[in-house]
């Protein structure tokens, strides 16, 4: 079996403001290294990385990488998971999830059949990083705009989908680097709007 991580890391980082977020400082690396760490030592065959901008190369090594201009969601999605030809599980995460760890990627991979994905929880919906079989992918390639693979998810029993508690803080504001989901001494981050990214 095939297994293939897609790190999306090609947003436009509208919210964040004029600076590259996943090149926002955070514990003393850039934001892209935390989420590109936790996939280099995650159980997987191949890694891709879907990128727009050359500045976030020098922190993806051992990372095939994926250039494509500023588009949409669709975008991205698509683009990974084309250069991701003949995997078996598709494993989608997002690079601007910092606390997301090796463990919890290779939870999600393991709870994921061939016909059914899994994904993670945060306690109210699910979210990313989530795992997909390949007969999905007719499935995922549909989905337009700014349309992500959450809405594939949304009608998944509970026993796919494994609760994360402090690990699915999304960083789309300078606000929320500073922000510690659960961690000790630090600030819960107040629940966001669904996220469908992926």
């Amino acid at each position: 079996m095939i297994r293939t991580g897609i790190l999306l890391a090609a947003g436009a980082s509208r919210r964040f403001g004029p600076q590259d977020k996943l090149l926002a400082p955070l514990d003393g690396s850039p934001l892209i290294h935390h989420a590109a760490d936790a996939m280099r030592r995650a159980t997987l065959d191949h890694r891709i990385a879907v990128i727009t901008s050359d500045a976030l190369v020098p922190h993806l090594a051992g990372f095939t990488l994926c250039r494509i201009a500023p588009g949409l969601q669709s975008d991205s999605l698509h683009a990974g998971l084309r250069a991701a030809a003949g995997a078996h599980r598709l494993l989608i995460a997002l690079g601007d999830m910092p606390d997301v760890t090796a463990a919890h990627l290779d939870a999600v991979l393991a709870r994921a059949t061939d016909d059914a994905p899994a994904c993670s929880h945060d306690g109210a919906r699910p979210m990313p990083p989530a795992c997909f079989p390949a007969t999905m992918l007719p499935q995922l390639m549909a989905l337009k705009g700014d349309q992500g693979a959450g809405r594939l998810l949304a009608d998944l029993p509970p026993d796919r989908m494994l609760p994360a508690p402090g690990l699915l803080r999304d960083v789309d504001r300078p606000a929320d680097l500073v922000r510690r989901a659960g961690g000790p001494g630090g600030r819960v981050s107040p629940p966001g709007p669904p996220r469908d990214a992926i």
